[in-house]
């Protein structure tokens, strides 16, 4: 029997997903993960987070009646990029990862701006200069944790940490390298002048991988804690929201992926690079295409903020029922009409990153009063993403590249409140996806491709079903073009543009 695991390192929890082909899911198992805040605009984790739930994840699936670890012939390690982990000379981790979303470095992509010519910045690295940025962040750690600083002999990613756990070899995969600012897309390859950027040498970035390849194999250590087999195939990975795209079948130009997990992406497929400072640029999981991507800072991180502080009564009476917090505060947002009774909010509660790039504008409420209950504030937020999702549609028109459907994955795709509300504000119809486990089945298909026991890539789409498409209310247009205007607006007016 041949297995393959894929494993998602994801901002809320860890995934793990054990697929046989052609199309069959074995297993899935999860851990939760801890997203630390200390400051306004800060977003950190804890890498020994991760291997730990990597390795009690792997030994959960292990045990699934049936399977063997001699059977798994390959693994795939996803994650949220760009994390920015680093080691020391001695491999121990130097502090907190800075995940993507984390806003704390505005100064230093100020100060990278005075430097650089960002239009020539961005045809040639494929990004613009952004708080994505690497060299950013680490620069702020320069200026504010200059010890730290100074012990920095590895920087990489979320995946790669995981990847150098398993294999005990370092490497930064294709896609980190590219989000990170250090890759000459002319090239395809690291560049010394871009990685001076960051004030650190060249040798501190491990090289560059391809997706698909094999990068190494499980070590004896790995070995023993994971209950894999020493010398499993280890591939180099991807990026969650790409594999999560590939996972969907997001493979034809035009496609789009609108993915509600710990933060709301939208991803469109495409057969050239097409370089924006007000979005990202990925390479597809697929070789030959690209992915051009929107990532907000927030998503389901922010709903669940808001269940912790604001929804305790909802919960208890969820309890009671049988039923989620979040599916209460569904029922209770259906019952209030689409523009929330003139709530609005700015889900800016990170700072932002796409489209606007601005990690020190704050999350907003508008238009509160006494007449508002609950309902009103979860329909509000779960429309502020609505019209997000429609800003970043219109960059992509803007770059011609026009959507043509609609798929929408992970476990805010389950909500059909929150699927009809952005069906409604896109004015076009929104497909969900059904048995999509997410970006884990993505980069298991890609372990697979990567030692020849799959070929086709768009095999995977076996194991992702489609599921409901919800079409839009026409009622509800003129609502939220208005509401939309006022969203957009409401940033303008705080930002003072």
């Amino acid at each position: 029997m041949s297995l393959v695991l894929g494993l998602d390192i994801g901002t809320t929890s860890t995934i793990g997903i054990l697929i046989r082909l052609p199309g069959e899911v074995v297993g899935l198992a999860s851990r939760p993960v801890t997203l630390s805040s200390p400051h306004g605009g800060w977003a950190e984790e804890d890498p020994e987070q991760w291997w730990q739930n990597v390795c009690a994840i792997t030994r959960e699936l292990l045990s699934l009646p049936g399977v063997a670890a001699r059977d798994i012939k390959a693994v795939g390690v996803t994650g949220m990029l760009p994390a920015v982990v680093l080691l020391d000379s001695a491999g121990k981790l130097i502090r907190p990862s800075i995940q993507q979303s984390d806003g704390r470095c505005g100064a230093e992509v100020e100060a990278l701006r005075r430097e650089v010519n960002e239009a020539a910045f961005t045809q040639r690295a494929g990004n613009g200069v952004n708080q994505q940025l690497v060299a950013a962040k680490l620069r702020w750690i320069e200026r504010h944790e200059p010890e730290n600083f100074a012990r920095i002999a590895t920087v990489f990613g979320s995946y790669d940490f995981i990847n150098w756990r398993l294999t005990g070899i370092r490497a930064a995969e294709q896609n980190w390298a590219l989000e990170a600012g250090f890759v000459d897309l002319g090239t395809g390859e690291i560049a010394n002048d871009l990685v001076a950027l960051a004030h650190v040498p060249l040798s501190v970035v491990p090289p560059k991988t391809l997706s698909h390849a094999i990068l190494g194999a499980v070590a004896p250590e790995a070995a023993e804690a994971t209950g894999l087999v020493a010398g499993t195939p280890v591939i180099g990975g991807g990026a969650d929201h790409v594999a999560s795209a590939l996972g969907a079948g997001i493979v034809e130009p035009g496609d789009v992926l609108l993915k509600f997990g710990g933060s709301v992406d939208v991803l469109v497929a495409t057969d050239r690079a097409v370089p924006d400072p007000r979005l990202y640029l990925d390479y597809h999981l697929v070789p030959g295409l690209y992915m051009p991507n929107g990532c907000m800072a927030t998503g389901g991180s922010a709903l669940n903020w808001f269940v912790a502080q604001f929804a305790g009564g909802a919960k208890t009476e969820a309890e009671a029922r049988g039923i989620s917090v979040h599916q209460r505060l569904d029922e209770l947002a259906d019952m209030v009409p689409a523009g929330a009774d003139g709530v609005q909010i700015l889900p800016y509660f990170l700072g932002e990153k796409t489209p606007i790039h601005d990690p020190d504008i704050r999350g907003l409420v508008s238009g509160l009063s006494l007449s508002h209950g609950l309902g009103h504030l979860w329909r509000a937020l779960l429309e502020a993403y609505g019209y997000a999702i429609l800003h970043h549609v219109e960059v992509l028109r803007d770059m011609g590249l026009a959507p043509r459907r609609y798929l929408a994955s992970d476990g805010g795709a389950a909500s059909r409140v929150w699927m009809q509300i952005v069906a409604d504000i896109l004015q076009a119809p929104v497909e969900r996806l059904t048995r999509h486990p997410g970006s884990c089945l993505g980069v298991a298909w890609t372990a697979a491709v990567g030692i020849g026991l799959a070929y086709d890539w768009l095999g995977v789409t076996r194991f992702a079903g489609r599921g409901e498409t919800i079409s839009p209310d026409p009622a509800n247009a003129r609502i939220y073009q208005a509401g939309y205007s006022t969203y957009r607006d409401l940033y303008r007016r705080i930002d003072g543009r």
